[in-house]
């Protein structure tokens, strides 16, 4: 059975009835929480697995509310937002955020996004080798096999795909990802970003115009899978 406990903090009742309703059929233990006050203070008293936390609360803004819980705690938020709004989105995840849906999002696809992120968090083995489908990453090595098969990657290339591999599910923002493989003044340079992640899947991937591993999340950044 699943034992791992999500917290909704979310101003709209029917919305925190229908989570509960598809988390608790599929084992997950429920806490709600109304607003972004009650949602600290519950997550403080008893921090559970997994925090879903709406954007638009009444007394304080998701923002505010994921900067102060990130102050402390380092388990997966799981963003709902009502709006499909780049600016939101790409500042949750830069400030710390998981995963994100916009609402009114597909209970399946929910439940896979919270699966992949509570999976991935409770994964304290550090394997230095990450598996994802047919491609095999040794961050200790620094190799890297497609079916077994070894491929031959730049410097730049490998640092990106090796970034990509250690947070496999998660979206990554070009800002982020810009910052971390060429640093904080090349954050605006996304032409480096769409040219290395074209390079990468054409070594890494069955159809690069169909990519399986690198996937696009429109003005948001990437997604490895």
């Amino acid at each position: 059975m699943n034992k791992a406990e999500i917290l909704i903090i979310d101003d709209e009742p029917q919305i925190r009835k229908l989570l509960q309703i598809n988390l608790e059929s599929n084992d997950y233990k429920v806490i709600q929480a109304s607003s972004g006050k009650e949602g600290l203070i519950l997550s403080a008293s008893h921090p559970p697995d997994l925090i879903l936390l709406d954007i638009g609360l009444p007394d304080k803004s998701g923002h505010e509310i994921l900067h102060e819980l990130r102050e402390w705690y380092n388990k997966p938020i799981i963003i709902l937002s009502v709006q499909d709004n780049e600016t939101d989105i790409v500042s949750a995840l830069d400030h710390g955020a998981t995963d994100y849906l916009t609402k009114p999002f597909r209970t399946g696809e929910l439940l896979a996004r919270i699966r992949s992120a509570i999976g991935r968090s409770q994964n304290t083995e550090n394997s230095p080798i990450v598996s994802c489908g047919d491609i095999e990453v040794d961050l200790v090595a620094r190799t890297v096999k497609r079916k077994n098969e070894a491929i031959k990657l730049t410097s730049t290339e490998y640092n990106l795909l090796a970034l990509f591999a250690k947070n496999e599910g998660k979206v990554l923002t070009h800002q982020y990802l810009l910052k971390e493989i060429w640093g904080y003044s090349y954050q605006t340079e996304t032409q480096y970003l769409r040219v290395f992640v074209g390079t990468l899947r054409k070594k890494i991937e069955e159809n690069p115009n169909n990519p399986q591993h690198i996937i696009t999340e429109s003005g948001v950044g990437y997604r490895f899978q």
